[in-house]
């Protein structure tokens, strides 16, 4: 340690004032997404697990479910919704949804996954979307894909067509 001799000391500078933090949602805000959270538990449709989870609208044919059931329509465009967490998938969906409205689309396919790795919950996004779906007035029906298309992991969905 010959030879060593310490540092001069010079005045530190100022630390540089933290941004303030910004809540992602309001205090009504909260309340509200915590009363839909409960809501959809209370609905038994959310709740089904089974794989087959479809719904229509009263105007869409028998026929015509039928043919989404089977993954007759050709599917125009698809989202992968793998990974997101439940406030950004529903940005994404809500966006995809949009988009392919004004894109004049007909039929799509959703990818939310099947909830393998969800833990003892179950399928989180899985039924998240489906009750996400209902809601969407421009979504005349979705059934779950056909195996090669994802299975119980993905929905097509047909989305109803402006004139």
């Amino acid at each position: 340690m010959a030879g060593v001799r310490p540092l001069p000391n010079r005045p530190t500078a100022p630390a540089r004032p933290r941004p303030r933090s910004t809540a992602r949602l309001t205090r009504a805000g909260s309340q509200d997404l915590l009363h839909e959270s409960h809501a959809m538990a209370a609905d038994p449709a959310v709740l089904k697990t089974d794989d087959e989870l479809a719904f229509r609208r009263t105007y869409v044919r028998d026929e015509v479910m039928r043919k989404l059931k089977r993954g007759q329509f050709p599917v125009e465009a698809e989202i992968d919704l793998h990974g997101l967490r439940q406030h950004a998938a529903q940005e994404a969906l809500r966006q995809f949804l949009n988009d392919c409205l004004h894109r004049g689309l007909h039929c799509v396919r959703v990818i939310h996954g099947k909830g393998l790795r969800s833990g003892p919950g179950g399928p989180v996004l899985k039924l998240i979307v489906h009750h996400w779906l209902r809601k969407v007035e421009s979504v005349a029906a979705f059934a779950a894909a056909r195996p090669a298309d994802g299975g119980s992991g993905a929905v097509y969905v047909l989305l109803a067509v402006r004139k």
